[in-house]
């Protein structure tokens, strides 16, 4: 079993040095995930939106983390290969147990934001830091290498993080979390194309990037050295909407 998983960690922490960029289409369910998994896709990423909205709970670690797990579990039962989840912010585990977690349900890599659901705003970031390097001094030790994913928030508003400041926290926050033994750095909710150019240039890892109307498209992203992009709960709620309509049809 651990022989599996690692080599789904290395073949997931491949993906995010390969010449193409890697995309994920992220999914909630086995059925979803079987979905990108058939369509030719390298690897699974969940969105921890759509799994809690599936739930029934809120977003922002407002599911049980056994519930969440759970559902991760039957997504990596249903697809080959190798699957990241959204952990959030870990759900208060100490970095023991969350890999300890992880690999019970053959996950190999992990989403982790550094936002404070509990306190409001983002957790200190040489403390998060810490914590990441503890997670990646467990896992090494576990002979299984997550890949971590290190969600940097400074561009959502709740962060509490000044307009003008932002890149250059993210930028900070980033190059602290590469220290620590992230293999790559999520400024979630950026769109400006200077301020992406700015972090692939100041941050020497991988960047995750995200398309939405407003901002760059594939293609445009890939040009910029973005390495992997994700799409948290969009297909969900587009499938949601479209159930909806429907449905509404059928009244009609």
């Amino acid at each position: 079993m651990t022989t599996d998983l690692k080599a789904h960690a290395d073949r997931l922490r491949e993906l995010h040095h390969a010449d193409q960029m890697l995309v994920l289409p992220n999914a909630w369910d086995a059925a979803s995930a079987k979905i990108v998994a058939e369509a030719g896709f390298p690897a699974v990423a969940t969105a921890s939106a759509a799994i809690s909205a599936m739930l029934g709970h809120p977003d922002g670690e407002g599911a049980p983390w056994q519930e969440m797990f759970a559902a991760a579990g039957r997504i990596v039962r249903a697809v080959p290969v190798p699957v990241t989840v959204d952990a959030e912010a870990g759900y208060g585990m100490e970095p023991r147990e969350l890999v300890d977690r992880l690999l019970e349900i053959g996950v190999v890599g992990c989403n982790l934001e550094d936002t404070d659901h509990r306190a409001g705003g983002l957790v200190d970031a040489g403390a998060h830091a810490e914590r990441l390097a503890s997670i990646r001094a467990v896992a090494d030790e576990a002979a299984v290498p997550i890949v971590i994913n290190a969600r940097v928030d400074t561009f959502l508003p709740v962060s509490g993080v000044a307009e003008g400041e932002r890149v250059a926290e993210a930028v900070r926050r980033g190059n602290l979390y590469l220290e620590a033994g992230a293999d790559c750095i999520y400024p979630i909710g950026v769109s400006d194309e200077r301020d992406i150019a700015t972090l692939v240039n100041e941050v020497p890892g991988p960047i995750n990037g995200n398309t939405r109307p407003s901002g760059p498209d594939l293609a445009k992203l890939a040009e910029l050295g973005v390495a992997r992009v994700s799409y948290g709960p969009r297909f969900y709620r587009e499938a949601l909407a479209n159930f909806k309509a429907v449905v509404q049809d059928l009244l009609a």
